[in-house]
């Protein structure tokens, strides 16, 4: 599909049919049957893809489901920088360990970088038992990089550690993030 295409589209929805508006910032777009995140910028030269790892669970918004929210959100935090690249976190903070083992099937680490989603979709991926935010919904770095491009996350969005700190120093605190 040709960005230009794909920026129209996505605009669309993202501000109720007015592409013009969709102009003011970049955004994200997150497509889980390719298990592809497209950075769509203003300027197309910027656009890029990262390959992503969805849910293994699939797509759904309720609580507990483990399962990708869909719909339309916003980053509304940015939580590690100037962390070295592999830091793992747990509960948001940085533990000062920094993942060596990349190929760690082991655990769903949280690596390098946060971007903590907000649903803003009243009904279907905000409030009541769909919440985004309140499932602590993130796009992150893992210690599992080897299977990046297979559905096999808990519910985030996992990208390879050096993807995501490129991607986190692009974007900003209430841009929009389109997981569908």
């Amino acid at each position: 599909m040709l960005w230009d295409q794909l920026k129209r589209e996505i605009a669309g929805k993202l501000v109720g049919g007015n592409p013009a508006l969709a102009d003011e910032r970049p955004f994200i777009y997150i497509d889980s049957a390719q298990q592809q995140m497209n950075w769509i910028d203003i300027d197309p030269a910027n656009n890029r893809s990262y390959t992503i790892s969805t849910a293994a669970n699939g797509m759904g918004n309720r609580l507990d489901s483990f399962k990708t929210p869909f719909g339309i959100h916003r980053i509304r935090h940015k939580i590690g920088a100037g962390e070295p690249r592999g830091m793992v976190f747990e509960a948001r903070e940085p533990t000062g360990r920094i993942a060596g083992n990349l190929d760690n099937r082991e655990k769903d680490e949280i690596t390098s970088r946060i971007l903590w989603l907000d649903g803003l979709e009243e009904g279907v991926n905000r409030g009541g038992v769909c919440d985004t935010f309140a499932r602590y919904i993130y796009i992150h770095g893992t210690s599992d990089e080897k299977r990046i491009g297979q559905p096999v996350s808990a519910g985030c969005i996992r990208m390879k550690n050096d993807d995501v700190i490129e991607l986190f120093d692009e974007v900003l605190v209430d841009d929009i993030v389109l997981i569908g």
